[in-house]
């Protein structure tokens, strides 16, 4: 029997999808989770809604983990 690893993400990674957004952009970040998953276009800032089943199959890869993101340092803001 042939066992199939699902793929791992979570809250706020940013993904890569089988197929880019029509704006050109194929990075999607991850904005809700739970037995659909929405994520947001990093382009255009269009949302999505997928069931997870769709959502996983359509996944290519995890460009950055949430955990990464937290990992780097915080730009102060500039004053003028």
């Amino acid at each position: 029997m042939v066992t199939i690893e699902r793929k791992s993400f979570g809250l706020h990674d940013i993904v890569e999808m089988k197929k880019p957004h029509p704006c050109g952009t194929n990075a999607w970040k991850v904005i809700r989770m739970g037995m659909d998953i929405r994520m947001k276009c990093t382009g255009c800032g269009h949302s999505v809604l997928l069931p997870r089943s769709r959502f996983e199959k359509r996944l290519k890869k995890v460009l950055i983990s949430a955990a990464e993101q937290e990992k780097e340092p915080k730009k102060p803001p500039e004053s003028l």
